[in-house]
């Protein structure tokens, strides 16, 4: 089976890759083994941030590091005996975090983050998926004035860099929009622009189907058989062998995998995340997108219930789930929504974020190898730039003039 392009992976990476290459008139295949969006961009918490110009950064200061080091929060959790493996990664994580490295960073992670509406919105429309997106932001709630004062100065100085608009509410203008709220907080900040999806797996769903009415292909098929061909790209399949001209890896946290097999040595770590459902309240259901933000979970309004997110667990990839912070989510949650209803999933759902140690997506061509592209590494923000990313790797390989510069994503700056 032959075509222009084949894209590995079919989560909102690979299947926005997908769409825009085919918009530009290639003939591609698209293929993973599940199906489209049932990895990692199933089980996020479905927002879109365009204000997510900072991204998240490792903790810094001797106080916060014995604070996580007691492994008895909500917001990170790590496996001990996995320290030994991950322990480069967060090491180089935490040197890119310090704080002018870290503005630095953001400044150049803003214009692709900037983008990020846009590009899905014009997805979304040729999806027809309208449905499925809420437009009224997203809320961080703090339980403490300390708290609320420092992460509003932070909000003020991203506004004025980036443009990046917020509101600062407090206790009874949040309980005003939802009533369900528990006084237990002193404020919020309510992140005006971002967009939410009330079934992100049904989206990246709505998108492949976009694909495929372009013409385009999906397969089934182990990615980890790509090879090298006489004239491109080469991967068997089951009934035969599917060769393409270029190929473009968007395996997310299985990207390293693929990598290293062919060469190369990318710092690539993941963060795991869980998610649990609970029932929603019939007489004062949650209406918006709401963070504990100092105890690091997120309550999200999804079409099975309320969607409530774990922050990152740095463990081994594969390693069995040690879902502890949903349940001392769970208790928070309880706190601050005091009408939450029970458990709707027999267990909770675990995936994995792609990461790099400068928190910056790779995207851009192979360094080592003609036509072959890299699309992977965008860690807690894959949902919020694939369509961006897809547009950027589309260019690049028609030849087209990027619509952004995309230098600071290239692979080449790990070497």
């Amino acid at each position: 089976m032959q075509a222009d392009s084949i894209v590995l992976g079919a989560g909102i990476v690979g299947v926005s890759v997908a769409v825009h290459l085919q918009m530009r008139g290639r003939s591609v295949l698209l293929l993973d083994r599940r199906g489209a969006g049932e990895e990692t961009s199933f089980g996020n918490a479905g927002l879109i941030q365009s204000e997510g110009v900072m991204p998240h950064g490792f903790p810094q200061g001797l106080g916060a590091l014995l604070r996580y080091a007691r492994n008895d929060r909500i917001d990170m959790h790590y496996h001990l005996t996995a320290l030994p493996r991950i322990a480069p990664f967060l090491a180089r994580y935490w040197w890119h975090s310090r704080l002018d490295a870290y503005r630095s960073i953001g400044r150049a992670y803003a214009p692709l983050i900037a983008t990020s509406i846009d590009e899905h919105a014009d997805l979304i429309r040729r999806a027809g998926a309208e449905a499925l997106i809420e437009k009224a932001g997203w809320y961080r709630a703090f339980r403490t004035d300390a708290e609320l004062e420092a992460a509003t100065a932070e909000a003020e100085w991203v506004q004025r860099e980036f443009g990046v608009r917020h509101a600062r509410l407090d206790r009874t203008e949040m309980i005003g929009r939802e009533p369900g709220l528990a006084p237990v907080f002193a404020g919020a900040l309510h992140w005006t622009d971002p967009w939410s999806i009330r079934d992100p797996g049904a989206l990246v769903v709505a998108y492949r189907r976009l694909f495929e009415s372009l013409g385009g292909t999906v397969i089934t098929g182990d990615a980890m058989q790509l090879s090298a061909g006489t004239t491109g790209w080469r991967l068997p399949v089951s009934g035969g062998t599917l060769e393409a001209r270029e190929a473009v890896i968007a395996l997310g946290p299985w990207a390293g995998d693929l990598t290293q097999r062919l060469g190369y040595r990318l710092p690539l770590g993941v963060k795991r995340g869980y998610h649990m459902h609970f029932a929603q309240p019939e007489d004062a259901p949650l209406r918006h997108w709401v963070l504990d933000a100092e105890r690091g979970y997120m309550l999200a309004p999804v079409e099975r219930g309320i969607r409530l997110t774990s922050g990152a667990e740095f463990a081994l990839r594969d390693a069995p789930s040690t879902p502890i912070q949903i349940d001392r989510a769970e208790v928070a949650a309880r706190e601050l929504f005091p009408a939450l209803g029970a458990r709707s999933d027999p267990a909770p759902w675990r995936g994995a974020r792609p990461c790099t140690p400068d928190m910056m997506p790779i995207i851009g061509a192979a360094p080592n190898h003609e036509k072959l592209w890299f699309a992977f590494g965008h860690a807690h923000h894959g949902m919020t730039l694939g369509p961006s990313t897809g547009r950027l790797i589309a260019e690049m390989v028609t030849g087209e003039t990027p619509f952004i510069d995309a230098s600071a994503y290239s692979p080449a700056r790990f070497g």
